[in-house]
Parts: structure tokens; sequence; C-alpha cells
């Protein structure tokens, strides 16, 4: 049934608003399911690609996923749904009871989408509901008067093993600090040491610490000097001297440049 045409007459009592279907229709409520569907035209044999949305008993179809007003409304109620055999793959149909009753021919994309949709039209009518709650009126009724028939009970689980106690907590008390080492004094000479020239000179035998001996100090390089003593030697003599250590020097550094 499409919005704003006249009811049929399986729901001929009903007053059906579009503003109040659309928004239905368009909510942010869950839907029962939804998806692209091919609907058959009522006068024409093509077959329509339309983007279906079930709410309870309301199938409402849309140009496609984004529009946000409906095509058109098909209501559940007093309907069946059937596979059929149709130029399109996957294709079932709503029939409802009467003469002048239409039949929507509706075809999926794949089998798993059509036996979806199948199983959630047969589920959405009131009628479908209404048998639901009987039957499970008379499942509580026969619980209630014995008829043999119980609600399961559940099981007994065993109980986890006892695990073994934990020790009780020692109560923490504040131990006393411990004792700190003392340390060894240093020894003191036995007299005073001698002096001279009016300060005092210590010996090197009393010592704080006992450790091995300092190596010696290596020996200092002295440039070459005259035969004789220094003191003595003359300026020029010194002056020579040292000049001619210099030159071999200076000589070395220039070789060693000048070679590859």
């Amino acid at each position: 049934m499409a919005l704003g045409s006249p009811p049929g007459p399986a729901i001929a009592a009903m007053k059906l608003n579009e503003r109040s279907l659309a928004f239905y229709a368009t909510c942010n409520a869950p839907v029962d399911n939804a998806g692209f569907l091919y609907k058959k035209g009522g006068r024409h044999a093509a077959y329509h690609r339309r983007w279906f949305v079930l709410r309870g008993n309301m199938l409402f179809y849309f140009e496609d996923a984004a529009s946000r007003e409906p095509v058109g409304v098909i209501i559940l109620e007093g309907c069946t749904v059937e596979l059929v055999e149709a130029a399109e793959e996957f294709a079932f149909a709503v029939r409802f009871a009467g003469t002048r009753a239409r039949t929507y021919v509706l075809a999926a994309e794949s089998q798993a989408a059509m036996e979806g949709w199948v199983k959630a039209l047969s589920r959405a009518s009131f009628d479908y509901l209404r048998l639901v709650v009987r039957e499970l009126e008379q499942q509580l009724a026969a619980v209630r008067g014995g008829g043999g028939m119980a609600l399961p009970q559940p099981q007994s689980l065993p109980l986890p093993p006892s695990l073994p106690s934990a020790p009780a907590p020692v109560p923490f008390l504040p131990s006393a600090p411990a004792p700190v080492p003392a340390l060894p004094l240093p020894r003191r000479p036995s007299a005073l040491p001698p002096k001279e020239n009016g300060c005092a000179v210590w010996s090197t035998e009393a010592t704080f610490r006992p450790g091995p001996e300092p190596p010696p100090p290596p020996p200092r390089r002295r440039a070459s000097a005259p035969h004789g003593a220094l003191d003595v030697a003359p300026f020029a003599r010194l002056h020579e001297c040292y000049g001619q250590e210099i030159r071999a020097l200076r000589g070395q550094w220039l070789s060693s440049r000048v070679q590859p």
C-alpha cells in the first residue's frame, strides 16, 4: 500500500497519517530488518530496486538508502509469506486474504538475504505474536497445574576446593636501629716529632692507613750538556750546545713533512 492511497480490504478500518508514518519510517529507533529488494510493479512486469525497512508490522520501501521519505508501506497483517517462481532469482511473495487483495512479489540479492527476509516478515504480524503469547500461556498453565512439564532447574555447581588458609599476618613492630660499627681512630704518635729550625718534621713511618708505596717518579729528560760543569761554561758555549739540538729537531721535522 502506497502512502496516500486508500486502504485495502485487510486494513479498511485503519486510519493512517502520512506524516506520522514518514516520521516512524525514518526515526532513529532500531529496525527489525533492512536492505535492498527488487519489487515487482503492480501493472507492469518490471522489477525496481528499492530500499526496504521493516519496523514492527510495517514494511517501508524507499527509492534508495539515502531517501528521507518512503515511497510506500505494506501493513503485514493477515498476510502469508511464501516462495514463488518468478523471472527474478530468490523471489518470494507477500499474499493477503481476499479476492481483491494485492500480492507483493519481491526478490532478494542472495539466498541468505531471501531466507532472512522471509523469516523476519513471517514473524512481523500481530497474529504471529498472538500465537506465541498463547503458546507461552499454555506452557505456564501446564507448569502451574503440574501437567508434567517442568521448567529446567539450574544445575548445582560443585563448590571449588577449599584453599589453604593463609598464615595470620604478623604485626609490624619497628625494629631497633642496627648498631653502627665504630670506625678505627688514627694512631697518634707516642711523642712529638722533633723540630728543625722551628718546624716539626713528621716521620714517613707514622701513616694512618698502610698501603703500597707509590712508584718512583720517572727520570726527567735533560738536554745534552757540554763536557764539564754547566755553571762554569760560558754563555756562548751554552747557546751553541742548545742550538745544535734545536737545529737537529727542526731538520727531522722538515724531512718528515717532505716524505709522502
